[in-house]
């Protein structure tokens, strides 16, 4: 199975990121899917973001998938930020308020401060 998101550590948190510009592909949702809840348990210290800089256009499939993620990160405590996302997914996010499930933020920069803050190592 090809690799289909990058990811990196930065200050102790993974950060993924998706190569693709459009996600409409239903076989491609499905791989994209599968692999987001694979990162799950590489979250380092149980923190990651999801940064949607490269997306332009996703099926309402996608965020489908996206809501299944951010369920599983709670229930295994891993915490998650998204950031990134242009202005007409957001606008998506938010008519179907998605910012009350998710946290978002306008860039992985601010995600990476708050998400630091949160919790931090002593809780």
């Amino acid at each position: 199975m090809t690799q289909e998101l990058l990811t990196r550590v930065n200050n102790a948190v993974l950060i993924v990121y998706f190569q693709d510009v459009r996600i409409v592909d239903e076989s491609r949702i499905e791989s994209l899917g599968h692999e987001l809840m694979n990162q799950i348990s590489e979250a380092t210290n149980d923190k990651m973001i999801v940064n949607f800089q490269n997306v332009a256009f996703m099926s309402s499939a996608m965020i489908g998938k996206l809501i299944s993620f951010g369920k599983k990160c709670k229930t295994s405590n891993v915490q998650v930020r998204f950031c990134g996302i242009n202005d007409n997914i957001l606008q998506v996010f938010n008519l179907m308020n998605l910012g009350k499930v998710f946290d978002i933020d306008a860039d992985e920069k601010t995600s990476l401060e708050k998400i630091s803050k949160k919790g931090g190592w002593f809780g």
